[in-house]
């Protein structure tokens, strides 16, 4: 009963998780598929100059998705009982996650918008700022992880 309890809250939070990044993104594509007069009829509103998707937010994601591929060989180090390898991925992974952070802080001290520039920058800052908190937390958490995992606290 209590992995039970313990399973549907995970997946309560999980699923809080999805909703409420699910209201930014229906936020974003609500505002720039139907703009108002107000913020001149076009997306992005008029005066805002957008961030290319092409250079760091495109190395932000591979970095974020290589960080992903480091955490699942750690996992499966664990299962396999292989400390060292795990202990690698979970390096490998925190490292990820630092240089993630510290790409993000450098966008946002040179975003050419601020977050009181229309519903574009206070989307954008928003959704990305809690993403990059989500980033801290999970980084605190694998941190923790590679310790215990140091410690022998782990196994099969």
């Amino acid at each position: 009963a209590v992995q039970q309890g313990l399973r549907m809250g995970m997946i309560l939070f999980i699923v809080s998780e999805i909703m409420f990044y699910f209201a930014f993104f229906w936020a974003f594509f609500t505002s720039s598929l139907s703009p108002v007069f107000k913020m001149g009829g076009v997306w992005p509103p008029a005066g805002i100059k957008a961030i290319s998707p092409w250079g760091l937010p495109l190395l932000n994601t591979i970095i974020l998705l290589s960080s992903g591929a480091s955490v699942t060989w750690a996992h499966h180090a664990i299962v396999g009982g292989f400390k060292k390898d795990a202990l690698l991925g979970l390096v490998i992974t925190i490292i990820f996650a630092v240089i993630f952070t510290g790409l993000q802080g450098f966008e946002y001290v040179n975003a050419p918008f601020a977050m009181s520039d229309s519903v574009y920058g206070s989307v954008f800052f928003m959704a990305t700022g809690f993403h990059g908190f989500h980033v801290i937390i999970g980084t605190i958490f694998l941190f923790v992880c590679a310790f215990r995992l140091y410690l022998n606290h782990f196994s099969r």
